[in-house]
């Protein structure tokens, strides 16, 4: 079996450290006058050589070499993630008065220090605060915030950064030169992206690009990694900027899931390239519309169902002259946890619950009529009596029909609007639609059902509802059907906000 190359190319002293020079510098200046502190925090993310610098530094300041493959009885690592309760810290606590038995100082390496439980971090802080002369500890952690301040505070800190791009591209070229990988410079710099700042992730990814053979270009990182071809993200770039349309912009999204390329990864790339036109001075199009799609890219890893949420905040960037309104997009954040809110994909969210909301929720309201929003008296103002059936479905009365679906269902009607309907004859409504998504989300039975209800609650007539994929339909929301749905004040944005992203939702009692 081979040795991984992250392993074989581990440093063996502070001098091979490369990128943390604020930290070896110190330390070995350290080692030098013989100023050694009984307990040493390293901080920082992972794969950028926390654990090599602890190993190292235990055997500098015994004046040992460093030798990977051999173990030595006075330096001792513990992982905290398997040694985590307070027998090992108490066992550890008894251990810590026997003299080292060849070395001059006896090193507790403790990895993870953070998964440590509370009384096992009580147990430890009493070693701190009166350690023995010969006991050094070297705590590591990549979440510095789940320690406790009176841990911190009993330790030289030491903050550890990712690896700079430029310096993680050159060491990998050093490696594939040892190794004899052909690889390209583009490549490189795909692989040493894609680790970002973890020296260890960066060369585990050479390590399996090895394994292709050959000469490595770009192309083949691309698609070991999942990563959407640039060309397909320019393509993307230029429908959104030099000749925006929705059609262009939904057929490089489908190309690009076809291919098998997650919504994550092409937010990914997508912010990536914004960025990199903002800062080159290529951007051509608003700063400000650029910045709000940036801040949604970066929320698409959060959501529940990354596709449509990418779909909605790529829509919703495009210039209003397109003929489509997109429900904007709120940011995503935590809810307070009282109501759930049910959403067609199955995901549930949470919602904060107001007075108003309990009360027209307690009971369900049947599917035809529309739910009656209670106010207290001194607010109660006179309602005008339902306008009756027309017994007619048309132009005008579609309009309505879609009313009542944004009443209820936020979601749906936003779906529904995207249709074009054509009505043929008194008991039969085509709805026909630009892309696939939106008529087969109309199509579930769900869903069909509730419409079919909104229609009946309108005319009073029962509908038979065909839903189509017309290739001729470029738009769907126009405004001869914006005019029959007068603006609606919401006293819910926040649940409001969510049923536009993920979907029509009910109000569940917790």
């Amino acid at each position: 079996m081979g040795q991984a190359l992250y392993r074989k190319y581990r440093s063996k002293s502070l001098n091979e450290i490369v990128g943390q020079d604020h930290i070896t510098q110190t330390l070995q200046q350290a080692v030098k006058q013989g100023r050694i502190s009984h307990a040493y925090l390293f901080t920082g993310p992972r794969g950028v050589g926390k654990t090599s610098i602890a190993r190292i530094l235990a055997h500098e300041i015994n004046g040992l070499a460093y030798n990977e493959g051999q173990t030595h009885l006075d330096i001792i690592e513990i992982d905290a993630a398997s040694n985590r309760r307070i027998d090992e810290i108490r066992d550890l606590r008894d251990r810590v008065y026997i003299a080292p038995a060849q070395a001059k100082y006896k090193v507790y390496i403790i990895d993870e220090v953070h998964m440590l439980t509370k009384e096992a971090f009580n147990a430890l802080l009493k070693t701190l605060e009166e350690p023995p002369a010969h006991v050094v500890f070297i705590l590591a952690t990549t979440e510095m915030h789940k320690l406790p301040a009176t841990i911190v505070s009993r330790t030289q800190r030491f903050v550890f950064k990712p690896i700079e791009t430029t310096k993680a591209i050159s060491h990998l070229k050093y490696i594939a030169k040892q190794e004899k990988i052909t690889i390209s410079d583009e490549a490189l710099g795909l692989i040493a992206e894609h680790g970002d700042g973890s020296f260890r992730d960066s060369i585990s990814l050479l390590d399996q690009a090895a394994g292709q053979g050959g000469n490595i270009d770009a192309d083949a990182i691309q698609l070991m990694l999942g990563v959407p071809p640039r060309q397909a993200i320019e393509d993307l770039l230029a429908q959104m900027q030099q000749n925006p349309a929705i059609a262009g912009v939904m057929s490089v999204l489908s190309d690009l899931y076809d291919q098998g390329f997650q919504a994550i990864a092409i937010a990914k790339q997508l912010g990536s390239a914004l960025r990199t036109q903002l800062i080159g001075g290529t951007f051509t199009g608003s700063s400000a519309s650029t910045t709000a799609l940036l801040t949604k890219l970066l929320e698409v890893p959060v959501s529940s169902d990354p596709e449509r949420y990418l779909e909605i905040a790529l829509l919703d960037a495009l210039p209003p002259t397109q003929g489509i309104a997109v429900p904007p997009l709120e940011p995503i954040v935590p809810a307070t946890p009282a109501k759930a809110v049910v959403s067609e994909s199955t995901s549930v969210k949470t919602a904060k619950p107001s007075k108003e909301t309990n009360e027209t929720m307690t009971k369900p309201a049947p599917a035809t009529t529309t739910p009656v929003k209670t106010k207290p008296l001194a607010e109660t103002e006179p309602t005008s009596p339902k306008k009756p059936a027309s017994g007619i479905l048309d132009e005008a009365s579609w309009g309505q029909v879609l009313n009542e679906l944004k009443k209820q269902y936020n979601t749906l009607y936003s779906v529904a609007r995207m249709a074009k309907p054509r009505f043929l004859g008194e008991n039969k409504l085509e709805l026909a639609f630009a892309f696939a998504f939106h008529q087969k989300r109309l199509s579930e039975a769900k869903n069909h059902q509730i419409l079919s209800n909104a229609i009946a609650s309108v005319t009073g007539a029962q509908v038979e509802i065909i839903c189509v994929l017309a290739t001729d339909v470029k738009t769907a929301a126009k405004p001869t059907t914006a005019t029959h749905m007068p603006p609606q004040s919401s006293n819910n944005e926040p649940l409001s906000a969510i049923s536009n992203i993920f979907g029509g939702g009910e109000l569940l009692e917790s």
